[in-house]
């Protein structure tokens, strides 16, 4: 069944011999290479029978009719032509198929956009897309299984097979009055969220709230199931001597906060590590120390609308399905979020972003100020900008269905080392209309797809422009917004979606990472080990 099997690395391919009289099971071997040289590699798998099927990220069969990706979380199980289940015996890397090209699959560790990470450098923060460092060591090596009758394949959720909704939540307009309303709205619901928090008051806004000032109510928010995660440690910048003192000596409120999500520029976030006097080292004996594990990268994988929800269906994720969520819309509205995603989303390239920025900022300023010394930069930035958009849109239909690159892997959760220890990463979805984002469609579609998110938002913020969000005014929860999360909120109770914090959803899904699947004389796959997770065998 197979025909060959070669490894490709960055300094070129090489043929693995394999046992061909072995017909329940093909293993790979990489002794022949020192992983520690490298910082990804692919395993390119050629059958003498087509792929005809895969199982796809909703634990369904699909014929092999589109290109198929399969994360560490998603189910690494085909079909051949023959009828013939092939099975990986481990979750670690990602499968691919183009469907083009049916008698291959390719099985990959970190390719590029896999595991991506947001860096700012310079002087003035430009950011920078890096690939994560991983350890690229396994539980076993690599190996193909090929069952007599049943795969088997691994629930995502602790609620067997269901969807996954997730909330980690930024508290850049948290005052002392809108946390206890956001708290008694979410526990009327049953939602459980991972709630942001700054340490310190040190903010413009004198009424911001912070663990320092609102110790009690963010107490009782844990003490409610929630998760409490740093979000930096202030609302504004001190100082960097100041900051990085803070850094170094704060106490951690509790011994289980494990997450850390940046906010903003501040010099010590993760996100500016290569743009930081501290050492690595020195970063990753701090965190190691206050307990913390879990970063954020610092990016979306897209922005939820109508039909946009699920960070593992990468077809969510491409800019003919954003265009269609936001359909009734008018025209300069809906021409307006189409070019700011295809320069964020699509081609999320700094140069072209800071081109967008500085073309909004220049525009007001020529048309508005009647500042003319900005109107040859604002020209010269525009035609640049436009050559760009003018590019998907003259070649529309080849390009509105490819998936941001930054969401082709569906990169929710993997693992970086700093220097030595290892830290887990999460993506997430951003979320600002809930109106939209939770419309009853949306969570219908979210539970079909057994799907997943994690989402960024800000329950609390108060602009006018932000259409769809949590508060109609400071004090009154929006209605069709209520109506929707009791809507989760049910699913949620009748177990038709898990609603895990982000440090359960992590520490469930680390489990994947001890999966070994081998088999036996009959052709019957089994579990060599006990991952603690929950399966079930089908055909």
């Amino acid at each position: 069944m197979i025909e060959s099997i070669v490894i490709i690395t960055s300094s070129g391919s090489q043929k693995v011999e394999f046992d061909t009289n072995h017909h329940s099971k093909c293993a790979i071997d990489l002794n022949l290479l020192n992983l520690s040289d490298y910082k990804s590699f692919d395993i390119k798998i050629t059958f003498s029978e087509p792929i005809a099927k895969f199982r796809d990220h909703d634990y369904t069969w699909q014929k092999c009719k589109k290109n198929y990706i399969a994360n560490p979380f998603s189910p690494k199980i085909v079909k051949l032509q023959n009828a013939q289940i092939v099975q990986s015996n481990i979750t670690s890397g990602i499968w691919e198929i183009d469907y083009k090209n049916p008698t291959v699959l390719l099985w990959r560790f970190n390719p590029e956009f896999s595991s991506p990470l947001t860096s700012y450098l310079g002087n003035e923060n430009r950011k920078s897309i890096v690939l994560a460092e991983q350890k690229l060591n396994f539980i076993a090596n690599p190996t193909l299984l090929f069952p007599k009758n049943e795969a088997i394949e691994i629930s995502r959720s602790k609620k067997p097979f269901v969807a996954i909704a997730c909330f980690t939540d930024h508290c850049d307009f948290d005052t002392a009055e809108n946390l206890v309303l956001q708290r008694i709205f979410f526990k009327e619901h049953q939602i459980k969220i991972t709630k942001g928090f700054f340490l310190n008051h040190f903010s413009k806004r004198e009424d911001n709230a912070s663990f320092q000032n609102q110790q009690e109510e963010l107490l009782q928010w844990n003490n409610d199931g929630h998760e409490l995660c740093y979000h930096s440690l202030s609302q504004s910048i001190k100082s960097n001597e100041d900051s990085f003192a803070d850094f170094e000596q704060f106490v951690p409120p509790l011994n289980d906060i494990k997450v850390w999500i940046d906010h903003g520029f501040q010099p010590y976030n993760f996100s500016l590590l290569k743009n930081s006097d501290i050492s690595e080292k020195k970063f990753e004996g701090i965190l190691q120390d206050k307990n913390i594990h879990t970063l954020w990268n610092y990016i979306d994988s897209g922005t939820a609308t109508n039909g946009v929800i699920n960070q593992f269906n990468t077809q969510h994720f491409t800019l003919s399905n954003f265009l269609k969520g936001n359909k009734n819309l008018g025209f300069i509205k809906k021409m307006q979020l189409i070019i700011k995603n295809i320069i964020f989303h699509y081609y999320n390239e700094e140069d072209l972003i800071l081109k967008y920025k500085y073309s909004a900022s220049r525009f007001k300023k020529v048309f508005f100020q009647r500042d003319l010394k900005s109107f040859f930069p604002f020209i010269k930035d525009v035609s640049k900008l436009g050559s760009s958009i003018f590019s998907v849109l003259l070649f529309w239909n080849k390009k509105k269905n490819i998936p941001y690159k930054l969401a082709k892997y569906s990169p929710i959760v993997f693992k970086h080392t700093i220097t030595d220890k290892e830290f887990y990463i999460f993506q997430t979805l951003e979320m600002l209309d809930f109106k939209k984002s939770l419309s009853h469609e949306n969570i219908n579609a979210l539970t079909n797809e057994k799907g997943v998110f994690i989402a960024h938002t800000y329950f609390s913020v108060p602009m006018k422009y932000h259409t769809g969000k949590l508060f109609s005014t400071p004090t009154t929860i929006d209605k069709k917004v209520a109506e929707n999360f009791k809507y989760l909120g049910n699913k949620i109770v009748n177990n038709e979606i898990w609603n895990p914090t982000l440090i359960e959803l992590i520490e469930y899904w680390a489990r994947f990472e001890k999966v070994f699947f081998d088999i036996d004389f009959e052709g019957n796959i089994f579990e060599r080990n006990n991952s603690g997770l929950i399966f079930r065998k089908f055909s």
